[in-house]
């Protein structure tokens, strides 16, 4: 039995609010909207209220902007029209934060032999609706599925900023990537307009930029999973960010069970299955792009393969954690995970 935590990071400054109360500036402000279906929370520090406002109405339009491009769950979208026209008879072009992000997918797609691959789509679809039905996909249609799905059927022409689609009836699912890079774009637009001081977080994908005045770091909360003895008092990790990024994936409430086996809501795109779970996987990253996307890809990889894959990657860093079949809780971690973290000790609310 698992404690019930909320997967993903969330963010808390220190005292942070001491600047605001004094009169003094800058203030600290904070705004909310949904976007891509989840909160997207700033918190950053400005000299006045109509600055602030500003930044923080054209910080949510670039979200915006980015969830009509990216999305597949928006018919409209560039994303869904491109997986419409599959396959293509010639190369599309396609917009510049598209390319981006699909240009960023397929280099992880293939440093990790296809355990990250946006083209998982037609096997997302399926996976919906099972959990909705709360019943395993059938074979015969994950086997239908699996003739879409394959980083090597989406081809990148750099030369002419376009897309081929090489099989019949393929989707594209941004779903382990495009919460960072949107994460990244509304704090650069923050910068933009003068704010460095900033942090945003999207819905547990959480990029700092400088950290709030007389502070040296953002201190950003992680949950983990942890087996049911723990619960009552359990260590909550303490991030220590400035300039980067951290992500966490897992699947502590999203998941199916059926026949006492478990399935997350994370896919391996290799099998079409969802992982056997549960575990949480910690990535801090240089920016929300690359935090989020690895963050993905180590949840399938396993810890082993995932955390070498981590060591590979500069300014990166990572712990895994999962229960074993014991009920116990284990955990492993690159060596320069333990320089970002402070330990705090809180009770955790059941």
């Amino acid at each position: 039995m698992l404690a019930g935590v909320a997967l993903g990071a969330t963010w808390s400054a220190l005292a942070s609010a001491q600047a605001g109360e004094s009169g003094a500036t800058p203030q600290r402000f904070e705004r909310a909207e949904v976007h891509m279906g989840t909160p997207f929370r700033l918190v950053f520090y400005a000299d006045t209220e109509t600055l602030a406002n500003k930044a923080a109405t054209a910080a949510f339009s670039r979200v915006a902007e980015l969830n009509g491009s990216l999305s597949d769950y928006l018919p409209e979208s560039e994303l869904s029209r491109l997986g419409a026209a599959s396959p293509t008879s010639e190369p599309l072009a396609v917009g510049d934060d598209l390319w981006r992000v699909l240009r960023h997918a397929q280099r992880l797609a293939r440093a990790t032999d296809g355990a990250f691959d946006v083209t998982v789509g037609p096997y997302s679809r399926l996976w919906r609706r099972a959990r909705r039905r709360r019943a395993v996909p059938e074979s015969e249609l994950l086997e239908q599925a699996a003739a879409a799905v394959g980083y090597e059927k989406l081809r990148l022409h750099e030369c002419r900023q376009s897309v081929s689609l090489l099989a019949e009836r393929m989707r594209l699912d941004l779903g382990g990537i495009a919460k960072g890079y949107a994460a990244d774009e509304a704090l650069a637009v923050l910068r933009k307009h003068g704010i460095t001081a900033a942090l945003v977080d999207a819905g547990g994908d959480v990029v700092a930029g400088a950290p709030p005045p007389g502070r040296a770091t953002w201190h950003v909360a992680i949950a983990e999973v942890v087996e049911a003895d723990e619960e009552q008092a359990t260590p909550t990790p303490q991030l220590l960010l400035e300039d980067a990024a951290v992500a966490t994936s897992g699947d502590l409430y999203q998941y199916l069970e059926v026949d006492g086996r478990r399935y997350s809501h994370i896919i391996d795109p290799r099998t079409g299955l969802g992982l056997p779970g549960p575990s949480s996987v910690t990535v801090i990253a240089p920016d929300g792009i690359t935090a989020d996307s690895l963050a993905s890809a180590v949840s399938v990889l396993g810890a082993e393969r995932g955390l070498e894959l981590v060591r590979q990657t500069p300014r990166a860093a990572c712990r895994f954690v999962w229960i074993d079949e014991e009920d116990r809780t284990q955990a492993r971690a690159t060596d320069n995970f333990a320089q970002y973290l402070q330990q705090t000790t809180t009770t955790i609310a059941k």
